[in-house]
């Protein structure tokens, strides 16, 4: 059994087949981008607008309206094409809202994508107020507008929640050790995707829900490993205790190295220093040495001691 998690991820192939698991942005989240991006533009293109027009007051109507136009063109197309190009898809508005247009097949756009984007973005989204763009993502299964139509580009989410990667709640302490003889082998990848799902939303869920989910997957867990579960053990707990000691083995497995034992645990002592229950400790070579003699001076004694003086010098 697998939850539901993926159902709104949509199925962008590529051109090796692989399937990309993209979340195509809605348009409350575009429109909100695209008015961050339209004030800032907008503002830009005033304060340039008095700047320039107040320098070039002496010329004539004519020539006022091209510096106009070109003032246009250059503000509000050429720098929003320039700035997705750079970005690689995010501007301004895209980067606050967490936004990024790629290609169909989920690569970086490219300046013709952007290029094709601002142009038709002046029409579908400046000169009829968002009207027809708001139409084209409200019809659209992915929520593209015109210009991402006719560039073959996708606005997708970047901020996704990561559960994946997150670690399982912890089991119970006294759970630790319970599960080592378990051959998790057979257990497949869908199942371990929703206990850990589970064990991430359980404090979401309902509490009668939550239990009976919980029911079902340590059903299943226990059908696949063939051992049952301890009896009294909650199926929130064993799921957990079973994930914890998944975990273990795949530590164990990946750096080679068996779980370090705690200071007062038994078997933690150094080898050779016999512990509750454990085997005496006996040298590891060298003969035996036995008990001093009385009377008689060790070695280390005689060697340590001076020679005796006879009173003799010898002639300089």
């Amino acid at each position: 059994m697998e939850l539901e998690a993926e159902a709104a991820v949509s199925e962008l192939v590529t051109g090796d087949a692989v399937v990309l698991g993209l979340r195509p942005a809605r348009l409350p989240s575009r429109a909100l981008a695209v008015f961050i991006d339209l004030v800032l533009a907008w503002a830009v293109y005033l304060a340039v607008s008095l700047g320039l027009l107040s320098a070039v007051a002496s010329l004539d109507e004519a020539a006022m309206a091209a510096v106009q136009v070109a003032l246009f063109l250059l503000v509000l197309v050429g720098v929003p094409v320039a700035v997705e190009t750079l970005s690689r898809g995010r501007s301004v508005g895209k980067l606050l809202c967490g936004l990024r247009v790629l290609r169909e097949d989920g690569g970086p756009i490219r300046f013709r994508h952007a290029l094709v984007r601002g142009a038709i973005g002046v029409i579908e989204i400046q000169a009829f107020f968002g009207v027809v763009a708001c139409a084209a993502s409200l019809i659209s299964a992915r929520g593209r507008r015109l210009g991402d139509v006719f560039a073959g580009t996708l606005v997708v989410r970047e901020r996704v929640p990561e559960t994946g990667g997150a670690p399982a709640p912890p089991p119970p302490a006294w759970l630790a050790g319970s599960f080592c003889e378990l051959d998790l082998s057979r257990v497949p990848g869908g199942l371990w995707l929703a206990v850990r799902q589970y064990l991430m939303r359980a404090g979401q869920l309902d509490e009668a829900v939550g239990r009976s989910l919980a029911e079902q997957l340590a059903a299943d867990l226990v059908a696949c490993t063939g051992v049952p579960a301890p009896h009294g053990v909650p199926a929130a707990a064993y799921l957990a205790g079973v994930v914890a000691e998944r975990q273990a083995r795949e530590a164990q497995r990946t750096f080679g190295a068996s779980p370090v034992a705690s200071p007062g645990a038994p078997g933690s002592q150094p080898p050779g220093v016999p512990g509750n229950g454990g085997h005496p400790w006996t040298p590891v070579s060298g003969p035996p040495v036995g008990p001093a003699r009385a009377g008689e001076p060790s070695r280390e004694a005689a060697a340590g001691e001076a020679p005796p003086r006879t009173g003799f010098v010898p002639p300089s």
